[in-house]
């Protein structure tokens, strides 16, 4: 990989950093997934920044923004699009809704009925949706960014069915900044905001060469054995009904692989695995009635870590 390619995206990572302070891990990874084309649940309270995130990510590739806030009222159509007819020139006329875009931000995902959730599958999944039998593509790069409030009452809230949850690449919790970066926050924001200055550092057409790029970086046995290890020690652990499917496995072989690309390596490490594999299990597990009860889902993936041995030969990762 040139250093070209290494600047720009550094230069993409820092005009995100400073619009969103404190959270250089989380925009590390929002890199990952959009490199390793999944997608992210991003779990946290009202007010830490999640949306600006958001649009900030497609204003850094120059990319098409679309949002949608999900209320119980949301219908599928105002998701992915409706057919209706138009008066003036007596003929239906196809209406393509906000999920044709480079980056979705779904806003409070787990207020939408489950009907609407569902829309999101297709389009997620396969890259296109369906409307009245015709079938809309949605172009690469695409990537749905949804969140949800952790604390919010159950009332008027539809819980993720496994099956969407495990669409997410990853899943991750923004929470408070610290102070520091809180009254750096302030002195910042007193006279401007940040995401006003930000310039496109990437091009679509970028990314769509990198995310093949991405493909061809290699993967040795002993680290391939080391990720089959975390998978099966997922389904064998007793606090566990669900392991991680073979779609998880599969999204942490592409994360791992985008993560080694975005640190200029043609070969993935164990760290690379170690690293992410946290990010991709905890809301894919599923656990049994007793272990639900004793542990949370982080504390079971900890476990799951350290049962199993990280592969140490140096030289043999890039064969």
């Amino acid at each position: 990989m040139g250093e070209l390619n290494l600047e720009k995206i550094t230069q993409a990572k820092k005009s995100l950093n400073n619009v969103i302070y404190g959270k250089e891990e989380v925009v590390d990874l929002l890199f990952v997934a959009l490199f390793a084309q999944g997608h992210v649940l991003l779990e946290s309270v009202p007010g830490t920044g999640k949306t600006k995130l958001a649009k900030s990510f497609a204003k850094v590739m120059d990319g098409e923004f679309n949002r949608v806030q999900f209320t119980p009222d949301v219908l599928p159509s105002d998701v992915t699009g409706i057919r209706f007819f138009n008066p003036k020139t007596q003929e239906f006329e196809l209406r393509i809704g906000p999920v044709v875009s480079n980056v979705l931000l779904a806003d409070e995902i787990n207020r939408a009925t489950p009907k609407t959730q569902s829309s999101l599958l297709e389009v997620m999944e396969e890259y296109q949706s369906t409307i009245d039998g015709e079938t809309i593509k949605v172009e690469s790069p695409f990537i749905v960014l949804a969140t949800q409030n952790p604390v919010e009452s159950n009332y008027g809230t539809f819980p993720l069915p496994e099956a969407q949850l495990d669409r997410f690449l990853f899943k991750i919790d923004l929470g408070y900044p610290d102070k520091e970066e809180e009254k750096q926050i302030l002195t910042t924001y007193r006279t401007s905001d940040p995401y006003d200055e930000i310039q496109a550092s990437l091009t679509l057409e970028d990314i769509r060469e990198f995310q093949y790029q991405i493909k061809q970086v290699t993967i040795s046995n002993i680290v391939s054995d080391y990720l089959l290890g975390l998978i099966h020690a997922s389904r064998e652990h007793n606090d566990v009904e669900l392991g991680i499917s073979p779609r998880g496995m599969l999204a942490l072989m592409r994360a791992a692989q985008a993560r080694a690309f975005l640190d200029g390596r043609d070969f993935v490490t164990p760290e690379d695995i170690k690293k992410l594999a946290p990010y991709v299990f905890e809301h894919r597990l599923i656990l049994t009635m007793e272990g639900s009860i004793k542990k949370t889902s982080q504390q079971v993936v900890a476990e799951i870590m350290k049962e199993v041995p990280v592969p140490v030969e140096e030289g043999a990762f890039s064969e």
